[in-house]
């Protein structure tokens, strides 16, 4: 390990069947601030819900020896090397959240706000956002899920891309992300930011929702300024004790799962994590999710949680630092001998 400190390659991954061109530079463990006093096992932890899904390689021959080990550190870091990617150093975070949201499973004069699931016809660039609920396109079709009772908690629900909606009999309705318009996101916070109805410092979930309730018609109207529109599917077989399912198909981890560019870090990878702002984060993560505004090297966007008080804290974040991925040793070793 500490002979390769400092050997610069290129590498050229395959991620999700797209080529890509990569500098790394291998880092020695003990460079990383908090490396030694991480919860290694927490990490392993989330690793394990996804490493089966990687069948190439030197992956499952590491999948394997991660269900036997009994010493967390001790795995990392004999099966992998710390890679430093060019971009990295100077890498931006955020964070995301699972939002709980009372519902109804039918319309009342309450809950009128719907959860469709994704028409047939949805295929490619569709309707707009303002097309489709001045359209009424999506009524009466058989496609709702679900009601809610706040346009703006709907709207979070569509930027986080899955939810729990609380129904009226208490139990609880997990719904995930089923497909989009084709449109990209567009932030009706800056929107609100733009016209002055909020200052930028006003710009919460708390506020944006209060606003709207006191001003409905404009409040719809620039809700309506975001393109974008969320389908969603009922997970029925997924517990309620569980995370979200992530981009592998398999529920993500509160502070151990982040959302990577799958162009620049494979899916499954371990990521250890060096996060500036006023709450600092030093920590193993797992590539284990995609978002749509997560692009380029040095993007992620750090699972936080379920619930209010998870979107309070995700909404809080949006930090400078410095990320490393961990590449298979027998990978890292290869391409730094080519050079």
């Amino acid at each position: 390990m500490r002979g390769l400190a400092g050997a610069v390659f290129g590498l050229w991954l395959v991620l999700a069947g797209t080529a890509v061109s990569a500098n790394y530079t291998i880092v020695d463990f003990k460079s990383l601030k908090g490396w030694a006093t991480d919860d290694h096992s927490a990490a392993l932890s989330a690793f394990l819900v996804t490493c089966p899904q990687l069948t190439s390689g030197e992956w499952p021959t590491i999948c394997a020896a991660a269900q036997k080990t009994t010493n967390a550190r001790r795995f990392f870091e004999t099966h992998f090397r710390a890679a430093r990617q060019t971009g990295t150093e100077t890498a931006h975070f955020t964070a995301y959240y699972e939002p709980e949201i009372e519902g109804s499973l039918t319309p009342t004069s309450k809950y009128k706000y719907a959860i469709y699931k994704r028409p047939p016809e949805a295929r490619g660039t569709w309707l707009t956002r303002r097309q489709i609920e001045d359209r009424g396109a999506l009524k009466g079709r058989g496609l709702e899920i679900a009601y809610v009772e706040d346009p703006v908690e709907l709207l979070y629900l569509h930027i986080q891309g899955s939810g729990r909606i609380r129904l009226t009999d208490g139990s609880v309705l997990r719904v995930g992300y089923a497909g989009n318009n084709g449109y990209k996101f567009r932030s009706v916070a800056s929107e609100m930011v733009r016209r002055g109805y909020l200052a930028k410092h006003q710009a919460s979930q708390a506020r944006i929702s209060a606003w709207v309730k006191r001003n409905p018609r404009d409040g719809a109207d620039v809700i309506k300024t975001n393109n974008r529109y969320i389908f969603f599917k009922v997970q029925e077989k997924h517990a309620a004790s569980k995370g979200p399912i992530g981009a592998m198909n398999r529920a993500i981890t509160a502070g151990r799962s982040i959302a990577v560019d799958p162009k620049h870090t494979k899916l499954g990878s371990p990521v250890w994590i060096e996060k500036r702002g006023a709450v600092p984060m030093n920590r193993l993560m797992i590539a284990q999710d995609t978002g749509s505004a997560i692009k380029g090297a040095g993007r992620a966007d750090i699972y936080i949680g379920s619930g209010d008080k998870a979107g309070a804290t995700a909404g809080k974040i949006s930090d400078a630092g410095a990320m490393v991925v961990l590449l298979p040793k027998g990978q890292a070793l290869k391409y730094a001998s080519a050079q």
